[in-house]
Formats: C-alpha cells, structure tokens, sequence
C-alpha cells in the first residue's frame, strides 16, 4: 500500500484492523451514495440540464438560463420547491446571515432549540459578547435558546412546553460544530419540526444543514423544515464548486431571501454568473458520491484512533448525521502534531506546516490542516480545531477514500514520530 510515504508497517497493520472494523459501515455509506446519485441524475435529468446551461453571463445577468436550472437542480435534489444556488454567498455563515435576515423583521423573535450555535454565527446574532456591528440584535430581532440534555440530544419535552406562536423562527444547527454533542439526523430534526409546527403553526423551521447533505436518503426539508442553508465548499458542491451556497425550501420564503441577497423587487432576477456555471453543475453531479467518500473517511479516522485508544464520536459503526469526525487528542501536543500529519496529505501545501493562530470569529487560537485546491473548503480533507480542553479534532473532508485514508495514516504516523502515539 505504501510505496512513497515511509509508514510504520505496525501502523499498515492496524490500518488493515481498522477497515476490517469499518466495512459494516462502509457497506451502508456505499449504499446511500447509490441511491443518492441516482436521485441526483434523476433532478439534472428533470430539469432538462442541456450544454447551453454551462456557459455563464456578465452584468445585470438577466435572462441566464443556466442560473435558474441550476436552482431547479438543486430543489429537486434537495426535496424542496425552490433552492437560490449563488456564486456570490461568500460562506456558509454568509448564506445563513441572508437568509436569517431575508426571513427576520425587526420585533421578531427567533428560538434555537439546539443550544448555542457554533462561533461564527454567534456573532450574526448579537449574543452577549458577541454583537457584531449590524448584527440581528442591533435591528430589534430577539434571540432565545434551548439547551440541549446533558448526552446532547434534543430536549423535546421542554420544546413542547416552550414554542410558542410568538416566536417568528424555529433555528435547528444540524452539525456539532465546534462542540462534542452529536449531529441530529433528520428524523430528529423532522421531530423538532413536527413540534414548532404544532405550538407554533405559523412559523418558519429553518435548518442549517451544513456538513449534512447527502449523508442520508432524505434531507430535511422533505420532513418538515420550511428552509435549509449551506455552503457549496462542503457537500453539495461535491469539491469542484470554487465557492458558494444554496437556501432552499419552500418558494415564498426563498423569494423573501433572494430579496435580501440582491435587492427588493429584482430578487434573483438578477446575478451573472461569470462562468463558474460549469463547475457548479459538476460539483453538484459529483457531491453524493464526495460525500459518501468524505463518510468512509471519517469512518476509518474513528476505527483507527479508537484502536489506538482515544476517545472518538461518532464511533465506528455509529449511524451518522454529518461528514464531522472528532477525536479527542488530549493535549495540545497531540492536537498539533495530528493536524501537521494530515496537512502532509494534502495535495496542495502539503509542505506548511500547520501553527495554532488567530482567526476571525473565533474566541481562541485555532489550528487548521487544509491543504485544499478551494481555500477552505471542508469537503478536502481538513482537519481543524480551536486550542481549548478538550483539544480535540474536527476533521471531515476527503474527496476519495484512499487519499482520505492516507491522510488519517500519516496523521497518527506524526504523532508517532512526535513520540506521542505508542504502536
């Protein structure tokens, strides 16, 4: 297996041990990926994607083609009535901020029943400490949350008791983010859904879906969420799309952010797309199959780091909700050398080496293995965490399992060579 890269053969053993752990699993990822692109072909055929699609538009982009198929393409994979895919969203927080803002008014109230959100959209909110210039809280928008129960589920008893129609918008973070409770699937957030709809019938179930396209059969707009956001550099651009994100759901509340993207009245109606149309199609044919890559990955990091006694989440054969896969490395030495191993996977600037720093939105250091040909883009293998207890890693990512699995290998194989990993 390791012509190039020098490993350990007691590590090519346990990495032998680790899949042989894993193929149940991988069994059941390969299985969603079949059914995933199929369900994907089907949404391009549907739309009558045709050659003249591929080709973007300048200026104003009035009339282009491949712009409004491409939202159809997306709506149809995604289980909903409309989707606004753009070039433009700068960032999954960015896409979130649109559309918390394209559906929030001043007076609103909106209610996260998820617990605190991860570090950058805090910021959007205006939550104590956090109150960003032009935040929601500066134009009047109340922000209150549930705390999750001590495992980090869902507390679905105190939901019932505490959505009300007061609340404008029911918030649910699909992803961990930075924090060790697990991912909600989407019969879990079809649930908190089936609740707000009944306390409140009137308000809007938004779901930031990011990390969790494509990990199942069904995405949460078809069980219940009225919206969902994320970002075209993690699943859904299937590592090909150079930037961008998508809302989709349901057509009123699309139209609504559209407005906020661009301007009232003209809404989607305009936005050239200066010839990245191409490749937005391509990663969005290729993100079923990335993602199940991306799972299998995150699969073998949590089979080989269990073997060699840490402690993981999800576990191996655990049924997971998002490509994010935390191992907890108990120190900073361990946390620094795991991400160093990983960024010499990386195809590109495989030669830096990863140092713990500043980062904008973030309340502490962070460090950050992201060798990537889309800066940032956490589809690539990336590895990345904050320097706090209880330094462990969040890494996803890996366009093809067997670089994927390369990069996990060489990450325990620098910490052995630290002297911090016993084989």
């Amino acid at each position: 297996m390791d012509p190039y890269f020098e490993i350990d053969e007691r590590l090519l053993a346990l990495s032998d041990r680790a899949e042989e752990l894993a193929r149940p699993a991988f069994g059941r990822i390969e299985e969603t990926q079949r059914y995933n692109q199929q369900k994907m072909l089907a949404a391009f055929s549907r739309a009558g994607v045709s050659e003249r699609h591929l080709f973007g538009s300048t200026g104003y982009g009035y009339g282009d083609q491949g712009r409004d198929v491409l939202d159809q393409v997306y709506a149809y994979a995604l289980g909903a009535e409309d989707a606004l895919v753009r070039w433009n969203f700068v960032s999954g927080t960015h896409t979130l901020t649109v559309a918390l803002f394209g559906l929030l008014r001043p007076g609103d109230k909106m209610l996260c029943v998820t617990g605190t959100p991860y570090d950058t959209i805090q910021g959007v909110i205006g939550l104590p400490g956090r109150e960003e210039p032009g935040c929601l809280k500066e134009y009047g928008i109340t922000y209150e949350q549930l705390e999750l129960l001590p495992n980090g589920t869902p507390d679905y008893d105190t939901m019932e008791e505490k959505i009300t129609p007061e609340y404008k918008l029911v918030y649910i973070q699909r992803s961990r983010g930075y924090s060790l409770r697990p991912s909600f699937s989407v019969a879990e957030i079809g649930r908190m859904a089936q609740i707000a709809k009944r306390k409140a019938p009137g308000s809007i179930v938004m779901a930031d879906n990011c990390y969790g396209e494509f990990v199942e059969k069904r995405e949460p707009t078809e069980a219940g969420a009225d919206v969902i956001v994320g970002s075209l550099i993690k699943n859904p651009g299937g590592g090909i799309a150079p930037t961008g994100g998508y809302i989709a759901g349901r057509h009123d509340l699309v139209e609504l952010c559209s407005y906020r993207l661009t301007t009232p009245g003209t809404g989607r109606e305009i936005g050239c797309t200066l010839g990245h149309s191409r490749e937005l199609f391509m990663g969005a044919f290729h993100a079923p199959h990335v993602a199940g890559e991306a799972l299998k990955t995150a699969v073998f990091a949590s089979a080989l780091f269990s073997l060699l006694g840490f402690e993981v989440t999800p576990q191996p054969q655990e049924v997971r909700a998002d490509i994010i896969q935390v191992v907890k490395l108990q120190n900073p030495e361990n946390l620094i050398a795991f991400c160093r191993g990983v960024q010499k996977s990386a195809p590109v600037d495989s030669f830096v080496i990863p140092e713990p720093s500043p980062m904008p939105g973030y309340d502490s250091p962070v460090i950050m293995a992201a060798g990537a040909f889309t800066l940032g883009s956490s589809i690539e293998l990336s590895a990345d965490a904050p320097l706090r207890e209880p330094y462990a890693a969040w890494m996803q990512g890996g366009l093809n399992y067997h670089s994927g699995q390369l990069g996990i290998l060489l990450a325990a194989q620098e910490m052995g060579k630290a002297g911090l990993l016993k084989l």
